[in-house]
């Protein structure tokens, strides 16, 4: 044994207490909650205590089963479920169910259901099947919790006025007259006091709206009613919270086994729909904040079953009502800036707080501000916007059974007959197919609109032989399924016509739809973004060029010839090319003798591409285009950006053929009006647009990694005078606004929000927008349009690599890019 290793011996007696040359470890990390979480742990809790009181008079639970149910919620769903922002507790949603069970089985059983409705939670999360209940047509979700809504509504309505609410809907509905006959005028006062302050709370004007705003309306609404009637001396019912000694616990449940498996069942799957469907939206809202306000994981919905089953177990042993989601305690969780999954449980801990300890200040709440608080929630789950969306879908069938079979029915009743009419919506659409025959200068067009089915087979087959022999024929499939039956009866009608002297071609709304044989032998099947991805389909030759390295012939992929540079940011024709210090073009040759082959490549390409529209894209824009072609373009606006083949501009923008006028040259530089600086290229384009196209908006885009920028930051102003470095010069101007490295001059530079600029070249292209909107300015009819009122200047920023754009807000000295967030375009 070597004199430097150590025996076994002296080994075994040599301990480390920390790692050699390191400082020995601390003590224990301390429990830290971070400010914000603190902030909307007691902004939360603020919104639940009213409202977990209220849920509770709705049900008819004791009321200390509602704060039970909110402090369960906030502390076990809080530490174990998988969504950390959103927040559990007693939820509007399940206030029907809950009454029900209450009425048929009493208030311990429904405890035990509660129990074992947790219990079934366990196991499907376990089983991680909890993305299959995001499968639940979102109309039925939403019709459920308008059913639910209508059914709060209707039995708060009755203690609003000062009476006892009935078991069902329709008995609320006819005992409605007699209680408007008896009315008690201290419970409608209040009651109307409480909705007053719900409505006008957050609609406070000026300064002292904006401070005092950030208080929940519903605390405000329930402690304004509750010192009212305090002050006042008017005697109505108030809460009774009973002692804590007599509260009362789950039992063994008692009933017919059928029901109490149906109590269940219901339960279980409206708390978990209700729960995964809140934490998908808590994710939504937790991306749509701004990077600074930290980050958060998203949700991990199996756990976040886990959770709510563990919290329904503990809440239904404690004698607390069912839990889920709550997304009106999520969404201000959300909104106070919480980082963590402490804000939740922190507000758990609180409920505690108050529940010992508040007990006097929460008897005197009255029983109708509870009422016409949890009333409001039940009418703002009727949503105007759902109506909307789910009329825009042609699903308003699905939510109207649903609601009504809520309403009159019950919570699993109603689901069941809205998942049922929601199938047969879908096998309607389903077998729903339209085929029509037009003969347009000859050529036969045969439009099928639906999804081509089995059933549609003996349809398409009648109209397919209604095209004459040897005619040419357009097959346009307007659908987005097509069964083998449908394929075999295509294929075959194709082929016979084609061999009696005929042509057809088959076109579709998905780009690559190819039913005939060739389709085969090119061997393309290319999928809509592939040839972004400087994907080719040509097959590879059996053996490599003369000339060329066959290791590289070897290595390369399949459709990938050797030599050519692919990947999502290669650039075949850059608009960097040719720019010191841009990207090469990718050098594809092949041969020796000459470049033949790959002109003759390219050509291919080229035909191919322009092939590929015709086949795909033509069909589907030849109206759009003809009318253009008829009243001539009347764009919105000019676009004017960069050279640089990765700047799309049409797909960034979102525009079609005619939206936008576009201008593009190396570097996005408007030059200077003036015979010595000018361009009349540039210069006649923006008065074109102005004056001729009357556009209402110029915009000015740059981007990062671009070449003309990096080129002015590298130029030698010694250096030959190339075309290019002569164009280089109108960017000068905007070189002069970024200072050297390390010198500053005490003005603002543009920049961008959330962060700093990556380097000097995206610092300069910042700087070069907004010099290029001041060189706009100075043309006279940009000028003259600006001065009328009828055109507007917008700067904008795309960052290549993370394709995200920036607009230019210039409300700030210097100028900042804000990051255009995503909208729902379907609310």
């Amino acid at each position: 044994m070597s004199a430097c290793v150590p025996a076994r011996a002296d080994s075994a007696r040599t301990k480390h207490v920390h790692p050699p040359h390191s400082p020995p470890p601390g003590g224990p990390r301390r429990f830290r909650v971070a400010g914000a979480d603190v902030s909307a742990a007691i902004a939360v809790f603020l919104i639940a205590l009213p409202l977990s009181l209220g849920i509770a008079l709705a049900t008819g639970a004791p009321l200390q089963a509602g704060l039970v149910a909110a402090a369960v919620g906030g502390i076990v769903a809080g530490r174990i479920g998988g969504c950390p922002l959103q927040v559990s507790g007693p939820a509007a949603g399940l206030t029907v169910v809950t009454a029900d069970l209450i009425h048929q089985y009493g208030w311990r059983t429904t405890c035990a259901i509660t129990v074992f409705a947790g219990i079934a939670q366990l196991g499907l999360g376990c089983l991680r099947v909890a993305r299959t209940a995001l499968a639940v047509s979102p109309a039925i979700v939403h019709g459920m919790l308008a059913g639910i809504g209508v059914t709060i509504a209707v039995a708060q309505l009755h203690i609003v006025l000062g009476g006892t609410p009935q078991s069902s809907v329709p008995d609320n509905l006819i005992a409605l007259p007699a209680q408007l006959a008896n009315l008690h005028p201290a419970d409608v006062a209040v009651s109307v006091l409480t909705l007053t302050l719900l409505l006008l709370w957050p609609r406070l004007p000026g300064r002292a709206g904006d401070v005092l705003g950030k208080l929940p309306a519903a605390l405000i609404a329930v402690g304004g009613a509750t010192a009212v009637a305090a002050l006042t001396g008017l005697r109505l019912p108030k809460v009774d919270l009973p002692s804590w000694s007599s509260h009362a616990l789950a039992s063994l449940p008692e009933g017919p086994v059928l029901g109490l498996v149906a109590a269940v069942l219901t339960t279980t799957l409206v708390c978990s729909v209700q729960s995964l469907l809140g934490a998908v939206a808590v994710d939504k809202l937790v991306a749509a904040r701004p990077a600074l306000t930290g980050r958060v994981k998203r949700s991990d919905l199996d756990r976040e079953l886990l959770g709510q089953g563990a919290a329904n177990i503990v809440s239904g042993s404690l004698g607390g009502l069912p839990i889920a989601g709550v997304a009106v305690r999520s969404s201000a969780n959300v909104a106070a800036g919480a980082v963590s999954r402490n804000s939740t449980m922190l507000h758990g801990v609180l409920v505690v707080i108050a529940a010992l300890l508040l007990v006097p200040a929460l008897e005197l709440i009255p029983l109708a501000s509870l009422a016409a608080l949890v009333m409001s929630v039940g009418l703002k789950m009727v949503s105007l916007n759902h109506i909307r969306t789910v009329t825009r879908h042609r699903e308003v069938l699905v939510y109207a059974v649903t609601t009504c079979g809520v309403v009159f029915l019950g919570v699993l009743e109603g689901v069941v007959l809205g998942i049922a009419v929601a199938v047969g919506v879908a096998l309607h659409r389903l077998t729903r197919t339209r085929i029509t025959h037009d003969d347009v200068e000859g050529v036969h067009h045969v439009h099928v609109r639906g999804q081509l089915t089995f059933l549609a087979v003996p349809r398409l087959s009648r109209v397919l032989h209604q095209v004459p022999h040897g005619a040419d024929a357009v097959v346009e499939l307007d659908g987005s399924f097509m069964d083998h039956a449908a394929y075999e009866t295509l294929q075959d009608w194709q082929r016979t016509h084609t061999a009696q002297g005929g042509s057809v071609d088959i076109t579709g709304r998905r780009p690559g739809t190819r039913i005939s044989e060739p389709a085969e032998v090119d061997g393309c099947r290319c999928r809509p973004w592939t040839p972004w991805r400087n994907h080719q389909c040509e097959r590879p030759s059996k053996a490599p060029a003369p000339g060329t390295d066959r290791r590289a012939a070897a290595s390369a992929p399949t459709g990938e010839s050797p030599g050519t540079t692919t990947g999502p940011n290669a650039s075949g024709a850059s608009g960097e090319s040719g720019v010191p210090g841009a990207h090469g073009a990718p050098a594809a040759t092949s041969g020796t003798g000459g470049t033949g082959g790959t002109d003759q490549r390219r050509g291919h390409e080229l035909a191919r591409g322009i092939s590929a529209f015709h086949r795909n894209t033509a069909p589907l824009m030849r109206r759009e285009l003809a009318r253009l072609a008829r009243e001539g373009q009347q764009p919105s606006q000019l676009f004017l950006t960069c050279a640089d083949s990765r700047v799309v501009t049409s797909m960034i923008t979102s525009s079609g053929p005619g939206d936008l006028f576009v201008v593009r040259n190396v570097g996005n530089f408007v030059p200077l009006p003036g015979e010595e600086s000018g361009d009349d290229s540039v210069a006649a384009a923006i008065e074109y647009a102005v004056d001729v196209l009357k556009v209402r908006s110029i915009t000015v885009c740059g981007h990062s990694g671009c070449g003309a920028m990096q080129a002015l930051l590298g130029a030698d102003p010694a250096g030959a005078r190339t075309p290019l470095q002569r164009w280089l010069r109108h960017g000068l101007p905007s070189l002069d606004r970024v200072p050297a490295d390390g010198a500053e001059d005490g003005r603002e530079r543009p920049r961008l929000a959330g962060r700093a600029p990556a380097d000097a070249a995206e610092r300069l292209c910042l700087a070069n927008v907004v010099q290029q909107l001041e060189h706009l300015r100075a043309h006279e009819s940009v000028a003259r349009a600006l001065g009328a009122g009828d055109l507007e200047l917008q700067g904008m920023y795309f960052h290549v690599g993370e394709a995200q754009s920036y607009l230019l807000s210039e409300d700030t000295e210097g100028g900042v890019f804000e990051l255009v967030r995503e909208t729902n375009l379907t609310a």
